[in-house]
């Protein structure tokens, strides 16, 4: 995709989120890229091959969760 625009990068894509800031954590059973928030862990992504786990609301990109 080709954007044509004087707009800034940082203006459509706002805060990317390095690789140095997220965790290969283990929840479960199931592989989860989070960033750490105090105690806590934001989920960024979901890094299963089981379909059924992208279904669980619990670990949906953006829910916080403790491990």
């Amino acid at each position: 995709m080709i954007l044509y625009t004087m707009m800034p990068r940082e203006y459509i894509f706002p805060n990317a989120i390095t690789e140095d800031e997220m965790e290969l954590i283990d929840w479960h059973g199931i592989s989860l890229y989070a960033q750490r928030e105090e105690n806590q862990y934001r989920v960024i992504r979901i890094a299963s091959t089981n379909p059924t786990d992208f279904l669980n609301e619990k670990i949906a990109p953006g829910s916080m969760i403790s491990l």
